[in-house]
C-alpha cells in the first residue's frame, strides 16, 4: 500500500505542477479569472483563494496593470493585517501641472521613494484601508500634510481614496485577509 501511494505521488505530482503556470503573473491572472467566473455564479464556491506576495508583486508590475501616471516599481509586503508598500513616485506627474502655494506641499514634488504602511481587510463585501503612515525618502509625512495632499491632488482623480477608505469588493468577494506574505479572499 505504501508503494502504491508513493507511486501515485510520483505520477501525479509532476502533472499537478505542470498544470499550474510557472510564471507568477500568469498564476495571478488565472486566479483573478477564477474569482470573476466564480463571482458570476448564483452560489459561488466559498473555497478561499490565496495569492502570494510574489504573485501580487509580479502582477502589479506587469503590463496587465495600469499604474497611475508617475508611479512605478511598486512592491507590497503583507503581515497579519498590515500592508507595507514601497514605490518610486514622480509627484510632478501625479499633480499633472496643478500647483499649490502651500509650502507644506513642497515635499510632494520631484521623484522620490515612498513607503506606505496601512491596515487593510475585507469583510461583508466591503474593503477597508487605513493608512498608518507615509514616508517620503525615509522622512515621515505628518497626517495633516498627507490629508492635504490627498484632498488637493488624489481625490479629484480618485474620489474614494483617503486616510480611511471604504469600498465595495468586486466579484462577490466577502472577505479579504492579509496574512504573512499572502492575501486570502473568500467569495459568497
Amino acid at each position: 500500500m505504501k508503494w502504491f501511494c508513493l507511486l501515485l505521488i510520483v505520477i501525479l505530482l509532476p502533472w499537478e505542477i505542470s498544470a499550474l503556470p510557472s510564471n507568477p503573473t500568469e498564476r495571478t491572472q488565472k486566479k483573478i479569472q477564477h474569482l470573476e467566473s466564480n463571482g458570476a455564479l448564483a452560489h459561488p464556491d466559498e473555497t478561499p483563494t490565496q495569492f502570494t506576495e510574489a504573485e501580487i508583486n509580479a502582477y502589479v508590475n506587469s503590463d496587465l496593470v495600469h499604474l497611475p501616471n508617475g508611479v512605478q516599481s511598486v512592491h507590497f509586503t503583507g503581515e497579519a493585517g498590515t500592508l507595507t508598500a514601497t514605490a518610486r513616485v514622480d509627484f510632478d506627474k501625479i499633480k499633472a501641472g496643478r500647483r499649490s502655494s502651500n509650502p507644506l506641499l513642497l515635499v510632494f514634488s520631484g521623484i522620490h521613494d515612498i513607503l506606505v504602511i496601512a491596515h487593510a481587510h475585507g469583510v461583508g463585501h466591503q474593503g477597508f484601508v487605513h493608512v498608518d503612515s507615509l514616508q517620503v525618502d525615509e522622512v515621515e509625512v505628518p497626517d495633516f500634510v498627507l490629508r492635504l495632499f490627498m484632498e488637493k491632488y488624489l481625490q479629484p482623480n480618485y474620489p474614494g481614496i483617503g486616510i480611511d477608505s471604504r469600498f465595495a469588493l468586486p466579484d462577490r468577494i466577502d472577505t479579504a485577509r492579509i496574512g504573512d506574505h499572502e492575501l486570502t479572499v473568500t467569495q459568497k
